[in-house]
């Protein structure tokens, strides 16, 4: 070195003493807060993608929190309709107990009525104070709300609608096959007319419900057999009616392909007629295949058809005349009405439009349409429980047509197994909501977030083990690079030696 104003050496290594410094500033700073990224110049593309995987984490951790939340509020729902349950469960034991008329004294029936009393005012009681901070759970607050329902339509239950902010939805059925009685016709040619005074004419009639074997003497007439068979309908499950004046026709009491009704003659007494079956797509049409009484040696049997439905583009499973679709978008069951749903003619019905309701949970990462779930939550009071067609619980009331004291029972009886289905079907619907929604998704976004927690961790957490590496590697290059520059900057005083 014979130049000493300008020290190359030393400049030399003065920058790779700062880079090294630097790199060992580096290797500090990470192994100190466990981040190989802390600031947007250690690695731009890394930062971007890790703080998008942190939002990810942020969002699933909200969705794992949601949907425990609404299993807190189905679990309270649920331990409602327990007791609503346990409830009905004693009063089907009061009616039954009631129904013992001749062994049971009037004192009796009156205090079984005060329990009933009691019991109604308890549903109502656990319907309209189940709640979960404040917000009412079983007294239909959460039960979807509908408009324009058709005529055509004589029932209907939504189990679950997704629907937008501020959003509505159409339901559309579509019937392409009517729903059917099983039915066949008996044509007598008018009253009986046997061989002899001695003589019956004696059939059986079959159903769903069971079978009765019923014998008549010559000059019967139409109305007297009619009136005889309707009197086990309850019995059997099958209905007559007088048709014309050549017979009468025997149909299932209710629609669909589960019901049936059978014909056999056990007893011809020489009355001449035949048994018609019906038209496979018309109960109506008596052009159905024909066999006189004579050749009647095995049972005459005809089953009913369900109705056949489309609702909103998809095709419905359905049992009599109610429609069931359930998809992520729609879940309802459709009952309807028997003008519509025995009629033979393709038909379109707007049948109702949901405009809102039901107790809606948000269990995705993203707040959308897709991510949203909700099930209905109807309302469970006494005036509520029961069916359309014959009846509700509160009228097991005092002083109401299916009291104990002087009501009728076998209705009371019918209206408290229709209450306790409904409690039941609801019961189930919540379960299978907890099961098959909820735990499903707490389970997946748990996967999700322990992967997208991993992919996080892989950008920006620090590798101890390369990043001790690195410090140690730091370390011994910045003491050499100190050490050389100590050396660098002794240099220029050799020129010294050149002044003698």
């Amino acid at each position: 070195m014979s130049r000493i104003n300008t020290n190359v050496t030393s400049l030399l290594s003065q920058r790779i003493l700062k880079n090294n410094n630097s790199s060992l500033n580096t290797s500090l700073e990470r192994l100190s807060t466990g981040l190989a990224i802390n600031r947007g110049k250690d690695d731009p593309a890394g930062l971007i993608a890790s703080e998008n995987l942190r939002s990810e984490k942020a969002s699933i951790n909200a969705a794992i929190d949601n949907a425990e939340r609404a299993d807190q509020v189905m679990n309270i729902a649920e331990g409602g309709l327990q007791e609503v349950s346990a409830l009905l469960l004693e009063v089907q034991g009061l009616v039954g107990e009631s129904a013992n008329d001749a062994g049971l004294s009037k004192e009796e029936k009156e205090a079984n009525q005060l329990q009933i009393d009691s019991i109604l005012q308890t549903i109502d009681r656990i319907a309209s104070s189940t709640n979960f901070q404040g917000a009412k759970l079983l007294n239909g607050n959460f039960d979807f709300t509908v408009s324009g329902q058709d005529p055509n339509v004589s029932d209907y239950q939504i189990n679950a609608a997704k629907l937008g902010y501020g959003e509505t939805r159409d339901v559309e059925v579509v019937i392409t096959a009517s729903a059917q009685h099983a039915g066949l016709f008996i044509s007598t040619n008018g009253a009986l007319d046997l061989t002899n005074a001695t003589s019956t004419f004696t059939f059986e009639i079959a159903g769903s419900k069971g079978s009765r074997e019923f014998s008549f003497a010559s000059g019967t007439s139409l109305d007297s057999m009619v009136e005889a068979i309707n009197t086990f309908k309850d019995v059997t499950g099958v209905s007559a009616a007088v048709s014309g004046v050549t017979g009468f026709s025997i149909k299932s009491v209710e629609y669909g392909s589960n019901e049936f009704v059978s014909f056999d003659v056990i007893s011809q007494g020489g009355q001449a007629g035949s048994v018609v079956q019906l038209s496979a797509n018309n109960e109506n049409d008596l052009s159905g295949t024909s066999s006189t009484f004579a050749n009647v040696t095995n049972p005459i049997r005809d089953s009913g058809q369900d109705i056949g439905a489309i609702i909103n583009g998809i095709a419905a499973t359905s049992d009599g005349r109610t429609a069931r679709i359930a998809t992520d978008f729609l879940d309802m069951e459709i009952e309807i009405s028997a003008a519509s749903g025995g009629a033979d003619t393709l038909q379109t019905i707007s049948a109702l439009t949901i405009t809102g309701g039901g107790a809606k949970f948000n269990l995705g990462p993203s707040v959308d349409i897709n991510n949203q779930v909700s099930i209905g939550l109807g309302n469970v009071a006494s005036r509520k429980l029961g069916d359309i067609n014959v009846g509700y619980l509160d009228d097991l009331g005092s002083g109401n047509s299916s009291n104990l004291v002087d009501g009728d029972l076998e209705t009371a009886q019918k209206i408290v197994d229709a209450a306790i289905s409904q409690v039941s079907s609801l019961r189930g619907k919540i379960g299978a909501f907890q099961s098959n929604v909820i735990n499903s998704t707490i389970n997946s976004l748990g996967v999700a977030l322990e992967n997208t927690s991993a992919a996080e961790s892989s950008i920006r957490d620090t590798d101890f083990a390369s990043e001790t590496a690195a410090m140690t590697r730091a370390q011994i290059l910045s003491s050499a690079s100190t050490n050389i520059l100590s050396i660098a900057n002794s240099q220029p005083q050799a020129a010294l030696q050149l002044l003698g």
